[in-house]
């Protein structure tokens, strides 16, 4: 069975948060895309990115998704820049995928308290955040087939409304929240 739903979505949108809360909400397991490849690297994110690279990074993160695309059929949760694959877009082609959607600004914001983000790490954060979003915008938007606005709600509103969407027949449409 493929997943219940995917969550796609810019760095600090919610992915792991809204994907926990969802899954439970649902009755279902969650699979994070990042702690999956923390844990088949055995290191962090950031270890992986400083010792091998950005490009092995991207071709774990390429494997963990496909995988988990063929075999987890509860909540998947993708990092940030998963879809800059073209397998990994390929991949989510005929998946309920969701795009949470937050602002440059909300992302800078989100992002500016936490250091494990090494694609943001470094001086001039805030402008780099500006750039990845306008580049991976069309990107998701392209995949998406569920929109839905991540910023000045509570997770909780955002869990219900994804629930309620989730449960009904599957669009044959964008949706935009």
């Amino acid at each position: 069975m493929p997943p219940l739903a995917v969550l796609i979505g810019a760095p600090g949108c919610g992915k792991s948060v809204i994907g926990r809360r969802l899954a439970r909400a649902l009755g279902v397991k969650v699979l994070d895309a990042d702690a999956e490849i923390e844990r088949a690297a055995g290191k962090s994110i950031t270890e992986i990115f400083a010792q091998e690279g950005e490009p092995a990074f991207r071709a774990l993160e390429e494997h963990i998704v496909a995988t988990a695309l063929a075999e987890h059929d509860g909540v998947v949760s993708l990092g940030g820049g998963a879809v800059l694959s073209p397998k990994t877009q390929e991949a989510l082609r005929g998946h309920t995928v969701v795009w949470l959607q937050i602002s440059a600004a909300e992302g800078v914001r989100r992002t500016a308290r936490r250091t494990h983000r090494p694609i943001l790490a470094g001086e001039n954060s805030d402008e780099r955040y500006r750039k990845l979003l306008a580049e991976r915008t069309p990107i998701y938007r392209s995949l998406a087939t569920l929109r839905v606005r991540a910023e000045g709600r509570p997770t909780s509103s955002i869990v219900r409304e994804l629930e309620r969407r989730l449960n009904r027949k599957a669009p044959t449409t964008q949706e935009q929240a």
